[in-house]
């Protein structure tokens, strides 16, 4: 870290600071760029991996951080802030020829503040209509119903694939807008109301015979607003949101919720807690990966398997339910610990309930894995190379099936995590077939993870006292945590009171459906829903 460091005050920059194990780097937006291209491209150890771009309204300006790291030493955190004081008509200079994942994250920006990103292709809202006036996470944003009433028509596709772009051309600034799709191209629409969609996604898709050749994404169907509530949200009422970011790792999403403000609030959380939230988070992303599994089966035909991974996955729901109260959102993790200590059957279950999951999995490897069908679906289709996912920014079981260390568990341990042995489970193909049983890997491995844990939870308190009324002191926060879908990152901007400034959540399954684009474009249309499977994407995560 001091190197990086010394290296950013040699560019001339005078704000860098360790901040939380990261450095925080304040840049003026005229060398935004020259700093980004430097940390991608000019350095021995390069930051090929844009974890996030957070929006900012600052009052006085408009900005953005960019949450930066190398995959070579993927715990080192570089925070790259910037502002411009035009808040008629903000403008950054876009990232997006540096980093793959910064064409999706520039548009998530604009759709909420208005900043427009030069040299950006597509500056089209991501997740709002065209037609939505005001930009809803800027401070002065006007919440009147009238002003954008609730529409009786669907949005046109005319306005849905007009893409308008700013860029500069022989020194001067161009404003253009382009189509999606040229005239006499062949488009189909996937979802999104297609159960193999796996949520409320619509796929526009432009196909030569058989061949795709482009894919258009459109997000926004479950929009929902949630990073705007979390503003009048206290920061024990956002807890309750974030079960419903990826319901399948409800309680991973919360767990990193409550690390960001206990790390705030240099809160001390009892050991008996870190060890429950772990064997939670573990159960969570098997139930996760199951359900992953019995879908993704079940698009290829087969109804056996996932009904096998449903049978299974109720195990772990009863497990829950009878400790927590609930199943699919088990509403147990609170800031300081959990809620309440566990049942006395929770030990003895999950014990009965290991050695039964491992002889399943066999059984499931040899219905499914080994099927000669299932294996020809898979097989030599959706390659996705090592640098393209780290470009993509595709983390967990995706990134790592294509041999990318990403696992934040392994990188920056939390909870109970230094406290066990386990593999990072990974191959190196990137093919389908292999984002495909990376997942039953990781089933296994979490199995070790809780059989190392259950039978040592220490004793004494289940969680530490906190005042009634939660207020996190002023600054900026950030956490991350590894979900079923990859890395979950939460931003939280405080001002010291009991509501935050602002509040980002990262979602892995956003730069999915970009790997989707990039991996599926060249594939046939019959091995698109099998790559979309395979990269086990949620919607609502999406959505937020």
């Amino acid at each position: 870290m001091e190197t990086a460091e010394k290296e950013l005050l040699s560019l001339g920059l005078t704000e860098v600071r360790q901040v939380d194990g990261r450095l925080n780097v304040t840049v003026p937006h005229d060398k935004l760029y020259s700093v980004a291209r430097y940390l991608r491209h000019e350095r021995p150890e390069k930051f090929d991996y844009l974890i996030d771009i957070v929006g900012m309204d600052y009052g006085d300006a408009l900005g953005a951080i960019y949450y930066i790291s190398p995959s070579q030493n993927p715990s080192l955190v570089v925070a790259l802030a910037t502002s411009t004081e035009s808040r008629e008509q903000p403008e950054l200079f876009s990232v997006c020829d540096l980093w793959d994942s910064a064409l999706v994250y520039e548009r998530e920006v604009y759709d909420f503040f208005g900043i427009r990103f030069v040299n950006h292709p597509d500056m089209r809202r991501i997740f709002l209509r065209a037609d939505w006036n005001g930009f809803p996470l800027r401070k002065d944003y006007n919440a009147d119903p009238a002003v954008n009433p609730v529409p009786l028509e669907n949005e046109l596709i005319a306005d849905m694939e007009r893409m308008p772009s700013i860029s500069i051309k022989m020194g001067e600034r161009v404003e253009e807008v382009h189509q999606v799709f040229d005239e006499g191209e062949y488009v189909v629409n996937f979802g999104p109301q297609h159960p193999a969609m796996h949520g409320v996604l619509h796929l526009r898709v432009s196909l030569d015979g058989e061949v795709i050749k482009k894919i258009d994404p459109v997000f926004g169907y479950i929009h929902r607003g949630i990073e705007k509530m979390c503003e009048s949200y206290t920061y024990p009422q956002i807890l309750h949101l974030t079960d419903r970011l990826d319901y399948l790792s409800g309680t991973m999403n919360r767990h990193a919720m409550c690390l960001c403000c206990e790390k705030a609030l240099a809160l001390e959380t009892p050991q008996r807690a870190h060890y429950i939230r772990t064997i939670f988070d573990e159960l969570t992303r098997i139930a996760s990966h199951l359900l992953g599994w019995g879908c993704m089966c079940m698009d290829m035909g087969s109804i056996t398997a996932f009904v096998y991974g449903m049978r299974d996955r109720e195990k772990i729901m009863d497990i829950f339910e009878e400790t927590s109260g609930g199943r699919l959102m088990a509403n147990y993790n609170v800031i300081g610990g959990v809620a309440q200590d566990i049942h006395p059957n929770f030990q003895r279950r999950i014990k009965e309930f290991i050695p039964y999951m491992r002889k399943m999995l066999k059984e499931h490897h040899l219905l499914f894995s080994n099927n000669p069908i299932a294996r020809g679906r898979m097989k030599d289709i959706g390659y996705l190379s090592k640098e393209k996912a780290i470009s993509l920014g595709a983390t967990g079981p995706s990134g790592r099936a294509s041999g990318w260390h990403n696992d934040i568990r392994k990188i920056d341990p939390y909870a109970a995590y230094a406290q066990v042995n386990f593999d990072e489970a990974l191959r190196t193909e990137g093919l389908t077939y292999d984002r495909y049983v990376i997942r039953l890997d990781e089933i296994e491995q979490s199995l070790r993870i809780i059989e190392q844990l259950v039978d040592n939870i220490p004793e004494g308190a289940y969680a530490a006292k906190t005042k009634a009324i939660i207020r996190l002191p002023e600054g900026e926060f950030f956490q991350r945590v590894e979900n079923a879908r990859g890395q979950l990152c939460v931003h939280i901007t405080s001002k010291g009171d009991k509501t935050p400034y602002r509040v980002k959540f990262r979602s892995p399954s956003l730069v999915l459906v970009g790997a989707l684009k990039a991996i599926a474009t060249e594939a046939k249309v019959a091995d698109l829903i099998m790559i979309g499977a395979s990269l086990d994407y949620v919607i609502p995560c999406i959505d937020r």
